[in-house]
């Protein structure tokens, strides 16, 4: 009698287990995130320039920015931020920045040299101060 109680239980809690790992497993992709190492947190530098674009969106907001660089050429610049959720609680908003702004920034730079850069703060046209990743 035991064994039949114990095959009459095994199935479904095999089953419960089976489907209970699947789900876990679809919505681990939902915690990956991409590494930051790519940015120099030890150093930082201040970039001067005109607003390109401003994508407010997910996962990440980007800023597209034209510098001139040492030698004197326009680069764009791409800025990457935190998400929007977070950017509000700082005071950013969707239309903080339009093209054409003037800023200023303060941002890690790539360790590549790369003209890609992780926001520290940056200064508007009106002088405000919207501050980012703070590491």
């Amino acid at each position: 009698m035991t064994e039949v109680c114990i095959s009459k239980f095994a199935a479904p809690l095999a089953l419960a287990l089976a489907v209970g790992a699947l789900a876990a497993g679809a919505a681990a992709p939902a915690f990956a995130h991409h590494s930051g190492a790519m940015f120099d947190g030890a150093k930082t530098v201040t970039i001067t320039g005109s607003v390109k674009d401003y994508h407010w969106s997910n996962p990440h907001t980007i800023i597209e920015m034209m510098a001139t660089n040492a030698a004197g050429a326009q680069v764009v610049w791409n800025i990457e931020c935190s998400t929007p959720n977070i950017l509000v609680r700082k005071g950013w908003g969707a239309h903080s920045l339009k093209p054409g702004d003037q800023v200023t920034m303060t941002a890690h730079p790539m360790r590549d040299g790369g003209p890609a850069v992780l926001v520290m703060a940056l200064t508007t046209p009106s002088g405000v101060v919207l501050k980012d990743h703070d590491y």
